[in-house]
């Protein structure tokens, strides 16, 4: 079953990945991912913004990484991002806050890797809405497609705010697959049986 954004060389940057029901890695079962850079000649790297992280808790990557204060006057999601380099932090927010090391992704999201969006964070600033990913998720040129082509895995759907940026995460997969009108009991157990 393809979607409206899994034409042949068309990029699927700004949009969310969700996993379909045919997808079973525990790494990625039920997943929904922002994808934040991709074309099929390079690949595509994204953060998975639907499983929050209840071990380390955002005061102590604050204190580990020295920004007071602690208690912050605010809170974001803090969510794994993704298998690899699960140790690196990246914070994904609205296009309203930037500085260095501050990626444009679309005209409304941006990724930081600086600790500068934490520190105003914080402190009770920063982007309107925002989220810690520790790690990201990323597939070699190509091979996004194959999984989304051949093996039914994935299921490309436009990124809302809510989705990205809201707190919920256990109605984010059911809520991505809604915004394109896909019910998961429309997939069988068994791949390749309607």
């Amino acid at each position: 079953m393809a979607s409206f954004a899994t034409t042949p060389g068309r990029s699927l940057t700004g949009h969310l990945l969700v996993a379909t029901p045919a997808l079973t890695d525990p790494a990625f079962a039920r997943s929904v991912v922002y994808l934040c850079a991709h074309t099929p000649e390079d690949g595509a790297m994204g953060l998975v913004v639907n499983r929050r992280l209840s071990q380390p808790v955002l005061d102590d990557v604050l204190e580990q990484l020295g920004i007071a204060p602690v208690p912050p006057r605010r809170r974001i999601n803090l969510c794994a991002g993704g298998p690899m380099d699960n140790g690196r932090g990246f914070v994904l927010h609205t296009s309203d806050w930037s500085g260095d090391g501050s990626l444009p992704v679309d005209r409304t999201t941006t990724l930081t890797a600086s600790l500068d969006v934490l520190r105003d964070i914080a402190d009770g600033n920063g982007p309107a809405h925002a989220l810690l990913a520790m790690g990201h998720a990323s597939w070699e040129a190509g091979q996004l497609e194959e999984e989304m082509l051949r093996h039914d895995a994935w299921i490309a759907a436009p990124a809302t705010e809510n989705i990205v940026f809201g707190a919920d995460h256990n109605a984010k997969w059911r809520q991505a697959l809604a915004s394109v009108r896909i019910d998961p009991a429309w997939y069988s157990a068994s791949p390749g049986h309607a």
